[in-house]
């Protein structure tokens, strides 16, 4: 469903000449599975979801989402991915109800299948009580959900979540990370950003460690374990860092 192949973003500037946001990344995702993007800020998580969801044109490699080239077909790939961030804009003169049925439509759902569909949301994400409520008005919580509704409103094959849980408190994090279970549980492509260790041992099939824009492993939590033979995914995540680190201080 998620095929990416060398994947590069490189951006111009002036001072320095450039720099390399993400270089050479690949790894693919399957239907029903959740592939955890983890690494600190400044990893190169954010550039490489934006080139998947055809916000940043990549300087090299290939990206496919759900068949489509993220760079020759732009538009085919957004109308089947679903992209929802910590920092999702919520419009304070909307209520919520207005507020996803406005996406439905730029999706191009057809009324009347747009109003069941929220319908069904809205009970789902247990958002009726807040129907009428306006984005101004919105504790974090419930502009979450919006946020949520919103995203999976075209019902998308293809689930992006970059960093949703970020700064939000335990209890509304908890529920974001139980509607993210439920849409694996419907088959969904998904790609979860986060530095949250704890949500992506409890969330993720497999694990992508991103640091400094390069991929340094990936693979179940068994396997990492495995493999670097340290069963702490937090003190496993440290080791890599510093061992690749330690190359380019060598190179150096």
């Amino acid at each position: 469903m998620i095929t990416v192949e060398r994947l590069t973003k490189r951006f111009a500037d002036l001072q320095t000449g450039g720099f390399t946001a993400l270089d050479g990344v690949s790894f693919e995702v399957r239907p029903g599975e959740i592939l955890g993007l983890l690494g600190p800020n400044g990893a190169g998580k954010t550039t490489c979801l934006r080139m998947l969801s055809t916000v940043l044109r990549p300087t090299s490699g290939t990206a496919f989402v759900a068949g489509y080239d993220v760079t020759t077909h732009p538009t085919e790939v957004r109308a089947r991915i679903g992209f929802m961030s910590n920092n999702t804009g919520i419009y304070d003169r909307m209520t919520a109800w207005e507020m996803v049925e406005y996406f439905g439509r730029l999706y191009g759902i057809p009324e009347e299948a747009l109003q069941k569909r929220i319908s069904q949301l809205f009970d789902r994400l247990s958002m009726n009580n807040i129907r009428d409520v306006l984005g101004s008005k919105m504790s974090t919580g419930m502009k979450q959900k919006v946020s949520i509704a919103r995203t999976i409103v075209h019902d998308p094959p293809v689930l992006i979540f970059d960093e949703p849980t970020s700064g939000l408190d335990v209890l509304v994090a908890r529920n974001v990370v139980d509607e993210i279970k439920s849409l694996r549980e419907q088959g969904k492509c998904i790609i979860y950003s986060t530095h949250i260790m704890r949500e992506v041992e409890k969330l993720c099939h497999r694990i992508a460690i991103i640091y400094k824009g390069r991929l340094l492993a990936i693979g179940s939590v068994q396997e990492l374990s495995e493999q670097y033979k340290q069963p702490d995914m937090e003190e496993l995540f440290f080791q890599l860092i510093d061992e690749y680190e330690a190359k380019l201080a060598a190179v150096a």
